[in-house]
Formats: structure tokens, sequence, C-alpha cells
């Protein structure tokens, strides 16, 4: 080679890193670290029992968000939260594990990215409660996914990388207590008993969040010693709240609100709402996060995305509400909504009837789970320590700020009634305006649509009245229902109006009692399914048993796995009434999943 070759060769190769560094510099490389069942329990969000120096740094480096939430308490109909940009309950996909389809003009939002250049990759977490197949879970969305690494992107191409660490997840206490931590220094939340083995798993969770802190600072120092810091946005959050019972699938601020920093490259400074170091009270969820990487991207947000940026070009107001929403956690039905200012938030139970310490075989693998138990049954809880193995109120009101813990409900109080009022008219409003499919047993998804998504289901008004069968819901889970009301109810030609009158009978079983005759009759008479299932659960619950539990039996064997569970769900509600039917519990755990965990435990707790 000659000199003025090699001359060249060099002014070509400095020419070409020029020419990539600025296409890259066009827009910004985009990283997310998400650190899984997490909530505020870090330093730089004042706790004092965490030790997390790089998250704290992160911190100092950025922007740290105060209000940011996980619209579920919980991972996939979370992730689907956020790789939609769509509300779950808006698509029928809010309950855990689910399989529903979404329309074609909903995608997954890494590809609009891809489109636009990005070199997009995840290296793990890729179940976003989808069904895999048309009209689910898209792998194009993604350059690479599973093990994907953005540093296998071609020269200059701005990344958009997802790193997912889940040290801290639930199943990392699903181990044997550390007996040198049962006396552990630690906070213990007022709803927890004060005993050994409850200090020691919080004393186990703090140790996995120092853990975790450790190697998100890994992930931060691969950024620099590759070069790419400055020219990157790098986010950081915790995917829900978690882990310890009563956070991870529950509405309240441990389930649901997260860590959430950002900082921007030195070349992205002039995008950040803040100089380093500070806070944004803003409320921020998990349904704004598609939007507002697109927004910074450069990219155009959709019409049919029902988030809002809170960064870039497309910035928004800020928004008056956060919203959230809880459905079947794995085996167990439950339905739940809540709104939340940055003061107030208000929950929506609509199964009171259904405890909150529902049993799930995944959370009972926690030591502590089993404590609370053994405490509570045992006489030796008080106060909010009993409140998880009780029925629920129908609604909540918290003051987040005076109530960290929110264990005081003011929903009764009159002081709070205007504040009440109000919440409960944004729920209002936030249903009607998404169309919550929660209205329906998860079972008609699949029955009533048919050659349809959910999504397109809840659409059309006369196949789902909401506003008529969210009225029904109202009146039949709050505390006034009358006869006349669940009468008008179960006769009603609509199948989800006479679900949740049914499902009042259960509620208020003086009325169900009032109505025995009319229940007997709807039992043969009932097209519905789930319907027939709450009409069944209603007549045992008022020892009419007779007719009812062969229903829930039949039922159990229901070509539609999630009607199928519906009815293992309500034979471990009746309790003793329901030891008839272990033989076809015992052939229901053989089909396997969900229905198999529920009827197990059924069969286990009646000693058969």
């Amino acid at each position: 080679m000659t000199r003025r070759t090699l001359a060249f060769a060099l002014l070509a190769l400095a020419l070409f890193g020029s020419l990539s560094t600025a296409r890259a510099a066009d827009r910004p490389n985009i990283l997310w670290v998400v650190s899984e069942d997490n909530s505020v329990f870090l330093g730089c969000y004042g706790y004092e029992d965490a030790n997390t120096p790089r998250l704290d740094q992160l911190a100092g480096e950025g922007i740290r968000y105060t209000h940011a939430f996980s619209n579920a308490p919980v991972c996939a109909p979370a992730r689907c939260t956020i790789i939609t940009g769509v509300y779950p309950p808006s698509m029928g996909t809010q309950h855990m594990r689910s399989k529903n389809r979404i329309p074609d003009h909903i995608k997954m939002f890494p590809k609009y990215l891809r489109a636009a250049g990005y070199y997009c990759t995840n290296n793990s977490k890729t179940d976003y409660n989808l069904s895999y197949g048309k009209g689910g879970y898209d792998a194009t969305a993604w350059d690479k996914m599973t093990k994907g690494d953005h540093t296998k992107r071609k020269p200059g191409q701005p990344f958009f990388a997802v790193y997912n660490i889940g040290t801290s997840h639930e199943s990392s206490l699903h181990k044997p207590l550390d007996k040198s931590l049962f006396d552990a220094d630690v906070t213990i939340p007022p709803y927890h008993p004060d005993v050994p083995e409850v200090r020691a798993n919080w004393a186990m969770y703090h140790r996995i969040i120092t853990r975790m802190d450790g190697q998100v600072g890994a992930i931060l120092d691969k950024l620099e010693k590759e070069g790419v810091a400055d020219d990157t946005i790098v986010f950081y959050y915790g995917d829900h709240g978690g882990i310890l019972t009563r956070s991870k699938r529950f509405l309240y601020d441990t389930g649901t609100h997260i860590p959430m920093l950002v900082r921007f490259g030195k070349n992205w400074q002039h995008l950040a709402p803040g100089k380093p170091g500070s806070t944004s009270d803003r409320l921020v969820s998990f349904i704004d996060l598609a939007p507002t990487v697109l927004s910074l991207a450069g990219v155009e947000v959709p019409e049919h995305v029902q988030g809002h940026a809170f960064l870039g070009e497309q910035k928004t107001e800020d928004p008056e509400y956060v919203h959230l929403f809880r459905g079947r956690m794995d085996e167990r039905y439950d339905f739940s909504r809540a709104v939340r200012d940055h003061r107030f938030k208000y929950i929506r139970n609509y199964m009171p009837h259904r405890i909150w310490g529902q049993h799930l075989n995944y959370l009972w693998k926690m030591p502590l789970t089993n404590a609370w138990q053994r405490e509570y049954e045992a006489g030796r809880t008080t106060g909010p320590q009993n409140f998880f193995w009780e029925p629920k109120p129908a609604e909540e009101l918290y003051d987040t700020e005076a109530d960290y813990w929110e264990v005081k409900n003011l929903a009764g109080d009159p002081a709070y009634a205007a504040d009440l009022a109000r919440l409960r008219k944004a729920l209002d409003d936030h249903q009607a305006r998404i169309h919550d499919s929660g209205f329906l047993p998860e079972g008609q998804f699949n029955l009533r649509s048919k050659d349809r998504t959910t999504y397109e289901l809840v659409r059309d008004a006369d196949e789902y009245p909401l506003a008529e069968v969210k009225a029904m819901a109202e009146t039949a889970t709050g505390p006034k229902a009358s006869a006349t009301d669940l009468r008008n109810g179960l006769t009603n030609p609509d199948p989800g109006v006479r679900y949740w009158a049914a499902t009042g009978c259960i509620v208020h079983l003086a009325v169900a009692r009032e109505l025995s005759e009319l229940l007997v009759n709807q039992l043969s008479a009932e097209t519905d399914p789930d319907t027939r299932l709450a009409v069944a659960e209603a007549l045992c619950r008022i020892d009419q048993t007779e007719d009812a539990l062969p229903e829930i039996t039949k039922l159990l064997e229901h070509e539609n796995e999630y009607v199928a569970l519906h009815a293992a769900n309500v034979l471990e509600e009746i309790g003793d009434a329901a030891k008839a039917a272990v033989p076809a519990m015992k052939k229901a755990a053989k089909r396997g999943g969900y229905v198999q965990r529920a009827t197990e435990y059924t069969v286990e707790r009646l000693g058969e």
C-alpha cells in the first residue's frame, strides 16, 4: 500500500466514522433497563432500608419520576399495555396469561421504530399476554428477540433495546428462609404481622434489590465502554410493584407505584424536562411508554394509541389521572379498577365477595404468605392485618400522602365525599371511553367473539351494551341491591346483565333467598354458561345444592377452558358443599394448566 493509498484509506475511514456518528446523532438511541417485581423501595426514593448506589447515581444524572405507575400490578398484562399503547381491558387482554387476539391495526410499537430505521432488540421477556400467530404476538416487531444485543446493528444505525433483569422476580423468594434474618431491622408494613418469617422475607428482598442494582450498573458501564452513552436516552423502571404479599397483583401503590428514572445523554439533554438530578411529578404510566418512545424517535404516534407522550415533540399536557386494572390472576378470578391522581386513589371492586387472599399456587410459595395466613387463622392478627383474608368493600378511597400503605379506607367518610364522587366519575368516563371489556366473563370472549376480536366485540353496542351491563354491575355489587333490581336483571335479554344480576345474588344472600325460586328456574333456563355458574353459586350459598352442584360439575368439563376455570373457582368458594364433586375435580385436574391448579388445591383443602 502506497502512502497516498494509506492516506486515502485513513481519510475515508475518518469520513465514514463521522458520517456514521452523524447518522446516529440524528435520532437518539433509546435503552430500557427493566427490573422485575419492585416498587419504589430504592434509596433515591427516600426508602431508608435500601442499598442501591447505582440507581441512586442514575437518579442524580437524570430525571426521577415521582408518580410513575404500572397500569396492571402483574407482569404480562402490564407488558401488554406497554407494547401496544392500548389498555388491555379495551382489548380483553387484562387477564393473566390471556390468549386473546387483537385487531390487525394494533401493532407492537417497535414495529414502527423498525420501519423508521431503528435496530430493535429485546434480551429476554416477550410474554405480552397475547395469542401467538395472527392477531397476537408479532416476532417481526424485533430485529432480535431473546438474547437480543443492540451492538449487532449496522454502523450508525440508532437502536431501541430492552434489557430485562429477573433477579428481583417473585420466584427469588420461593426458597427457605435465612434464619439469621429472623430479627432483621427492616420496615414492616402495618398490614403484615411482625413475626420472624415476615422480617426475614423483607430482608431477603432488600438483598436481591441490591444485587439487581449492581446489574443495572453493569449495563450502564457497558454503554460507556461502547462510547454511545452520550447519544443514548436511558430509561430505568420496575415492571410493576412487588413482591411481598399484597403488593404484586393488587392495586395498591405497593403493587403499581414504580420507580422510573430517565437519563438523557449529553447530545440529547435538550429533550430533558429538567436538569440532571431533578424530579418530575407528572402522572405517567405504562400506557404512555409507547407514544413517548415514538415521540423521542420522531415517529408519528398512531391514532389508536390510548396513552400520551410525556417526552419529545409530541409531548401532551399533563394528565389528571392514572388508570389501573386487575383481572384474573393466574387461576383465580377477580375484577377491580382504580383511578389515581397525585394524592387520592379510588378502587372499585366488582367482586367484593371474593377475598383478596384467594389461594394462588404461585403466591403461596412465598414463606411470608403462609406465615401471614397462619397468624390470621390463629387469631393473632389485628386491624389491617385482617383485611387481606376478609371480603372486600365495593369501594375504597385512600389519601396516599397521609396513608402510604393504604390501610385507612375513606370511602365512607363524609369529609371525602367530593373526592370520592370526582374519582368515581373519572373511572366511569374512562371505562366508557375505552369500552372496558371487564364486565364480560372471560369465557364469553371466546363464545361470543367467534370471527372477531374482543376489541371489536366490545365496540358493538348491540352485542355489548356497556352502559346497561355496567349499571347492573354497579347495582348488584353495591351495598343496596334490592330484590326488584336483581329480579329485573335476571330476566333481562342480555347475558351480560343477567350475569351481573346473578353475581348480585352471591353478594346479597338475603336477596338470593327471597329470589330462590326464580334462581332455581333460571338454572335450567339460562343459556350462558358463566351466568349459569353464578346462579348455581348463589344457590349453593343459600344451601340449595341439589340442582346447583351437578350443574357446576358439568360445566367443569366445558370445552372452553375459562368456563371450566370459573367452575373450578366456584367449587372452591362453596366449601364443604363441593365434596360431592371431588371425583369430577380429580378428573378435571388432568386437563392441566390453571384448571389443574385450582381443582387440586380444592381437593387438598377438602381433605380428599
